[in-house]
């Protein structure tokens, strides 16, 4: 059925209240395709989770909010598991799913807001994880020929916060479902990112479980990252830049506790949080559009701003940080 002058306050993190001009659910893979071949020559906005988006405008397309649900296991060996999970699938639901029966290898990526369907389109990452370590594959179904394809790791071309779904096949596909390979022994422990072993020390956990691992990412991320239930956000707003050696090197003598992570011999990735932190930004708000006050990453809304104030906050970061470093921050988040 289709709606008409829908409001998605409540379909994206940020809460921004803007209308759909029509708006509908589907549930089902027949559905969808009956719902193309209904409306042949419409543009699509496709709704998941709405959590990597910055609405700032009433959306003109057909919005067709997604609802695929359902995890199953669909091969396993004495090492590892193969574990298919629909796409409007909560991903921290997801995560704790394969936690629930020790299955290794998404632990750092608890707490991320989201669903299953948006991680292979933004490879989420977090703490040295990112889903092109444990991704298989993911169906989508093909707008223009109905067709149902799957893409293996390789065919996703990954990247930092980067994919084909957001490249040349932007808006070209649906995708409908992920499956991911996890380990059932012999998990791969990654504790050394960011401040998981001191988090780990504080809880008195000597020996780690990925479970352990998973409890440390929760209370870091909830210890600096609002919960959009409560406070509206996207999560990280920015891209952490990579820079060339030549220019990190170049910025360490202006500030010697630049924190870096080495990419490789020639690049470097720099905290985007601390070049907003030290340019003054964080806890920084005009009217209801704001920088978190823990996390000078993650764009807040206060209660009712509207999308472009948000946007023209971002820009005015951007631009901020281009004068004092000449670096350039990318969103990380969709903006339409």
């Amino acid at each position: 059925m289709i709606q008409e002058n829908i409001s998605l306050k409540p379909y994206n993190t940020f809460g921004i209240d803007v209308q759909a001009k029509r708006f509908t659910q589907v549930d089902a893979i027949p559905a969808l395709k009956k719902l193309i071949q209904t409306f042949p020559d419409e543009p699509y906005f496709i709704l998941s989770g709405g959590s990597n988006m910055l609405l700032t405008q009433d959306i003109e397309q057909l919005v067709i909010k997604l609802d695929f649900k359902g995890i199953k296991i669909i091969k396993e060996d004495e090492a590892f598991v193969w574990v298919e999970s629909q796409a409007s699938e909560v991903w921290h639901d997801f995560v704790q799913w394969t936690l629930t029966r020790d299955y290794g290898g998404l632990e750092n990526l608890s707490l991320i807001p989201g669903h299953v369907g948006t991680t292979p389109v933004q490879n989420i990452g977090a703490y040295g994880v990112e889903i092109k370590d444990t991704m298989v594959s993911c169906k989508a179904l093909n707008i223009d020929t109905l067709a149902i394809e799957e893409f293996s790791n390789a065919a996703c071309q990954f990247g930092y916060r980067e994919s084909i779904f957001k490249k040349e096949a932007k808006d070209r596909y649906i995708i409908l479902s992920v499956v991911y390979r996890l380990t059932k022994k012999n998990h791969v422990l990654r504790t050394n990112y960011g401040v998981i072993n001191s988090e780990l020390e504080r809880m008195g956990v000597v020996t780690p479980t990925i479970q352990d691992i998973s409890r440390a990412v929760i209370a870091i991320r909830s210890s600096k990252l609002p919960n959009p239930a409560e406070l509206g956000n996207s999560g990280s707003f920015f891209k952490n830049p990579i820079v060339s050696k030549a220019v990190f090197e170049t910025l360490l003598k202006k500030y010697p506790t630049l924190p870096y992570y080495t990419i490789d011999e020639e690049h470097i990735k720099i905290p985007a949080g601390w070049l907003i932190e030290t340019s003054g930004y964080k806890g920084y708000r005009i009217g209801d559009a704001g920088v978190h006050s823990k996390q000078a990453l993650v764009l807040v809304n206060y209660g009712n701003a509207q999308g472009i104030e948000l946007k023209k906050l971002a820009e005015t970061i951007q631009n901020e940080i281009f004068n004092i470093f000449a670096i350039h921050l990318e969103a990380e988040v969709n903006i339409f």
